[in-house]
């Protein structure tokens, strides 16, 4: 059969999404690497010292007892690397979710419910979409006293939902005239049922790929504030320890060992994460798609 004989709904097809998922490299490079940092933020920490335990080998290199070295006031930094994977894995999921959530509230209710509720949903999202994000969260974060992981997820989700909200609302103004709605329009079933049966599930690629951005930008997101000193007081992450090691010149005194891993961990994650959602476009994206075939 030639390359053109393929059809559209052969590509489409439920079936032609698994099989592209299980053959997709980047998929698997991309779970592999963020497993492993899950399985280092849950199960690490149970394996390790108490990563804010100082100790009189301040500012040492890497060696048998401290394998990533100390910081000057003698923490181990492998113990403080896994603690605050566990604290990055945190707040970003909490923000993946919490976004997530929002933004299908927000898009696809406005989306197919249309009228009033549409234009009031899509200006409300146009005004958060102008808003700088990072000076809005700064300004926020700065007048909170108490800056804990949900307090500093939900200043970041302020501006973390819009763009997607957006995203979802234009497919599911193109879903809700698909003949299988209106039937069930027809048929009388009910608004909420009609959203949670026949949208959201053709709606589940670009949600997940929406989710998986939503984590990354809340990871990079709290690692800026971290390192301003406005991240959350009560939890160690990645952010921190480069906001430590900065205010300590590990830097200028040739402490590599302190500001490389956090650093190097926080872009091998979103390497890892990216390459999950550009697993996910290839499924979403038709030209990807036809490209696929076409190989």
């Amino acid at each position: 059969m030639s390359i053109n004989a393929v059809s559209v709904a052969e590509v489409t097809s439920p079936a032609a999404r698994a099989r592209r998922f299980r053959g997709s490299p980047k998929l698997w490079i991309g779970l592999g690497i963020v497993g492993f940092f899950v399985l280092l933020g849950v199960i690490g920490p149970l394996f390790t010292e108490e990563p804010n335990a100082i100790s009189d080998a301040g500012l040492t290199g890497p060696s048998a007892g401290h394998w990533l070295g100390t910081t000057q006031s003698g923490q181990d930094v492998l113990a403080q690397l896994i603690a605050g994977t566990h604290g990055s894995l945190e707040i970003g999921l909490i923000i993946g979710v919490l976004a997530t959530v929002l933004s299908i509230l927000v898009g696809v209710t406005g989306g197919y419910l249309g009228g009033r509720v549409d234009e009031s949903f899509s200006l409300f999202t146009n005004v958060v979409l102008v808003i700088p994000g990072l000076p809005l969260v700064i300004i926020v974060t700065d007048y909170i006293e108490d800056r804990g992981v949900v307090t500093v997820a939900l200043t970041i989700t302020i501006t973390s939902w819009a763009a997607s909200a957006r995203v979802l609302r234009a497919q599911t103004l193109s879903l809700r005239e698909r003949d299988y709605v209106r039937a069930a329009r027809a048929s009388g079933e009910r608004t909420w049922r009609i959203i949670l049966v026949e949208i959201l599930p053709n709606l589940l690629p670009v949600i997940a790929s929406q989710f998986i951005f939503a984590i990354i930008f809340g990871i990079l997101s709290e690692a800026g504030l971290s390192f301003l000193g406005l991240g959350g007081t009560d939890h160690l992450s990645w952010g921190v320890m480069l906001h430590f090691s900065w205010t300590a010149q590990a830097l200028a005194l040739g402490a590599w060992w302190w500001f490389v891993p956090p650093g190097l961990a926080i872009a091998v994650f979103g390497a890892g994460l990216s390459l999950i959602n550009f697993s996910f476009d290839e499924v979403i994206n038709p030209r990807l798609r036809t490209k696929g075939v076409r190989a």
